[in-house]
């Protein structure tokens, strides 16, 4: 349990990315920061764990991660020193069809271009303008509504992005094209055809090119594990197992960040609220769960298209219409009989994954929020259809359903792994939605602050929302340094 006798400028509740980052930044600033972790372990949804068998290294929730490479807060921390090491695996990205060939993401958009035909143009013309001006463009990605530093680049991106995936698409004129891009467009856990979802495909696609989808050497907990040896370093303290409940709890402090979602602020610190904040975050939508496979396998995926085994990261779900309407059918709660599966082959590139010569898997589909359905039939059938005898090589296997991860992590209400909708009412203003309070200007300018003197959410309950990325934890701190610590944009230290 904290001292609570003893003072601290700001005190972070959740050691996830977001709240580590939220702390190292206020320790750049000489500030005295306390992180509180209700579990034995840091990390949020960068866990990794030995989920089957000693020896075998699965990741819990997050397993690629190109916006963590592409952060601009994280890439500028010395974390390689504290312990990560980025692994970039041959292809970004494989979809395979059911033909028995797949369509290939390659680190170069050229080589990508050229392998889409006669749709090489258009997706040049969709993914090269953030991927040749990625570095700087994240700065304003990656952010709350604000004046953004490139506004006649950001402003094209933003007519695409605003699109359905379902519309943009439209613009392809072959199956891979399509297929390729709503694959990654899927990543929103959406409707295909609700506004934003190019967004996420668009970001992530030219985040494949710009920056690759890697995955750290030892799991995804090597993320936050360096930021926590960094912020120690920093001379910040972390104090695992105590889980908050109220804000009695904590030492005294000027300011509270939360890791944490709605639901769960409201718990510790509603009191502290006006009733309107409070009713308006009563109101805040979760988005879809997950059920989640984590396998032990005798040998590599049987693909049919041998590339596939080079791809970090594999879609299943076949062509655009089928990932359309499998996603459509979660949206409105049902589970669908061939749902979208994301597959990731970590011990196919980062050898600490397995102590032989066996490999693990990690494999989910969206399901609606808080279902308890077992997904492993539908999974597997999406896998086998894709790699004939799959099957035969799964020596043994572990599932989370929505409810477990939420069991797991109290972050992912109803298995939401991306702290709530991101659909365009939701996305900037959140954790209030616009929808609810068009005219809460604040809550689109200065949505990590709340009504309380000193409370601020740094969760990915804020924008810029989901993904391991940590900056929705900088931003709050950037919130937090102004108000609480009198310390403006203009004299930071801290450049990006």
């Amino acid at each position: 349990m904290p001292d609570s006798g003893r003072y601290f400028d700001a005190v972070v509740v959740g050691s996830g990315p977001n709240g580590l980052a939220a702390a190292i930044r206020l320790a750049l600033e000489d500030l005295s920061v306390l992180v509180v972790e209700a579990e034995e372990t840091i990390g949020g949804g960068t866990r990794t764990k030995e989920l089957i068998s000693p020896g075998y290294y699965h990741d819990v929730c997050s397993a690629i991660h190109p916006m963590a490479i592409s952060s601009p807060f994280l890439r500028k921390l010395p974390l390689s020193e504290f312990g990560l090491k980025w692994i970039q695996p041959q292809y970004p990205l494989a979809h395979p069809l059911d033909n028995g060939r797949a369509v290939i993401m390659h680190r170069s958009l050229d080589d990508t271009a050229a392998s889409l035909g006669p749709d090489g143009k258009v997706y040049r013309r969709l993914i090269q303008p953030l991927s040749d001006n990625w570095e700087t463009l994240t700065k304003d990605l990656l952010a709350p509504l604000q004046i953004p530093g490139n506004p006649f680049k950001m402003a094209r991106f933003g007519l695409k992005a605003l699109q359905p995936a379902e519309r943009l698409t439209r613009q392809f004129s072959t199956e891979d094209a399509k297929a390729l891009f709503g694959g990654i467009a899927a990543h929103s856990i959406m409707a295909l055809d609700k506004p934003v979802t190019s967004a996420i495909g668009l970001v992530l696609g030219a985040a494949g090119h710009a920056a690759g989808w890697p995955l750290p050497e030892g799991g995804s907990q090597m993320i936050t594990r360096s930021m926590a040896l960094y912020f120690e370093s920093l001379g910040g303290v972390i104090e695992t197992g105590f889980r908050v409940e109220t804000l009695d709890q904590l030492p005294s402090s000027k300011a509270v960040l939360f890791d944490l979602t709605p639901r769960q602020v409201l718990a510790i610190a509603g009191d502290r609220f006006t009733p309107r904040y409070r009713q308006l975050l009563e109101k805040f939508r979760y988005g879809a769960g997950v059920f989640k496979i984590d396998y032990i396998l005798k040998g590599p995926v049987p693909w049919a298209d041998p590339r596939c085994g080079q791809a970090g990261t594999i879609h299943l779900g076949g062509t655009f219409g089928e990932i359309a309407a499998a996603e459509k059918e979660m949206s409105r709660g049902i589970h669908s009989a061939r749902p979208y599966v994301l597959v990731a082959q970590q011990s196919m590139f980062d050898p600490t994954r397995t102590p032989d010569l066996k490999h693990t898997l990690w494999a989910y589909c969206h399901v609606p929020n808080g279902s308890a359905r077992d997904m492993t039939m539908a999974i597997e059938n999406q896998i086998e259809r894709f790699a004939p005898g799959f099957r035969d090589v799964v020596e043994a296997r572990a599932t989370m359903n929505a409810p477990q991860f939420e069991e797991y992590n109290a972050n992912y209400i109803g298995g939401d792994i991306n702290g709530g909708v991101q659909d365009i009412w939701q996305l900037f203003s959140r954790p209030v939605s616009i929808r609810s309070s068009p005219f809460r200007l604040k809550s689109l300018f200065s949505p990590y602050s709340t009504p309380a003197a000193g409370i601020y959410f740094c969760s990915s309950s804020a924008p810029p929302g989901g993904g391991v990325h940590g900056m929705c934890g900088y931003h709050a701190a950037e919130a937090a340094l102004s108000r609480e610590f009198g310390r403006p944009g203009k004299e930071r230290r801290f450049k990006m």
